[in-house]
């Protein structure tokens, strides 16, 4: 495993087998500035490029804030809102390319503006039940720019047009409902469930992954038939690697065996 851990400063991570933690602690709300930014994207991007690592969590230190999205002191102090964010844009995750590996969110109090934009770029999203949302940007003469690309997609657009055009406030429960969350969880109980998750997909099939990412991401905006065109002529590299790998045939013999498969990412 070649992933420096980081102990110390407003990013920390940890790694157990080939999952790997994140932690955003920069008090007192983690928000974030154009350096924590870039630290993010280069932690981000060291786990895409690191095959030891097949899963990250994200989370957040405390119970008050998972993260109310830009800095507004430091952009007060001089960092430009059209700054350098890092090789993955804003909060490392956001415009970081190829990333074809599952990455969980564990959402706990305030989650807002770039906060919850942060968060939608992950794979699935736990809360705790003292979780609050909303995209406030509306207030402060800006747009939520990520958000109002992404949201649309995932929730009824009335629904959707509601959270940008108020920036009212919604809690776990709503979220929930509109199928932004995978589960809701008491706050102790957040980070052992991100975990169980974790470790759940860490055992799974690592090509098969990369395979589901990459096909999500680039048929987005492409017509069905395409799509399906493309994966039949294995013309996604991650489905043409898929479809020549060991474990592709190991998930067959071991089916005819009736014995779990062992995967190998090869």
């Amino acid at each position: 495993m070649t992933m420096l851990m980081r102990t110390e400063g407003p990013i920390r991570t940890k790694v157990e087998g080939a999952i790997l933690e994140v932690t955003l602690d920069r008090p007192r709300a983690n928000a974030i500035d154009l350096a924590t930014s870039r630290i993010m994207g280069e932690v981000f991007r060291d786990f895409r490029d690191d095959d030891g690592l097949r899963v990250a969590i994200l989370r957040a230190e405390g119970e008050k804030f998972f993260c109310p999205g830009w800095d507004l002191k430091a952009a007060a102090g001089g960092d430009a809102v059209d700054g350098d964010y890092g090789v993955g844009g804003f909060g490392g995750l956001q415009e970081l390319p190829h990333l074809n590996k599952p990455v969980i969110a564990a959402v706990n109090g305030i989650c807002c503006g770039g906060g919850l934009e942060l968060a939608l770029s992950c794979d699935l999203i736990l809360a705790s039940d003292n979780a609050s949302f909303a995209l406030p940007e509306i207030r402060s003469g800006t747009v939520a720019d990520a958000a109002s690309i992404k949201l649309p997609k995932r929730i009824p657009y009335h629904v959707a047009m509601d959270l940008l055009l108020t920036g009212r406030w919604f809690d776990a429960d709503e979220a929930l409902r509109w199928g932004l969350l995978r589960e809701i969880t008491m706050p102790a109980d957040l980070l052992p469930r991100a975990w169980d998750l974790a470790r759940m997909l860490e055992a799974g099939p690592p090509l098969v992954y990369a395979a589901i990412k990459e096909v999500v991401r680039e048929a987005e905006a492409m017509r069905f038939q395409d799509a399906l065109n493309r994966i039949t002529k294995r013309q996604f590299a991650t489905v043409d690697r898929l479809y020549s790998s060991e474990d592709q045939l190991e998930g067959a013999r071991a089916f005819a065996e009736k014995r779990n498969p062992v995967w190998k990412g090869r």
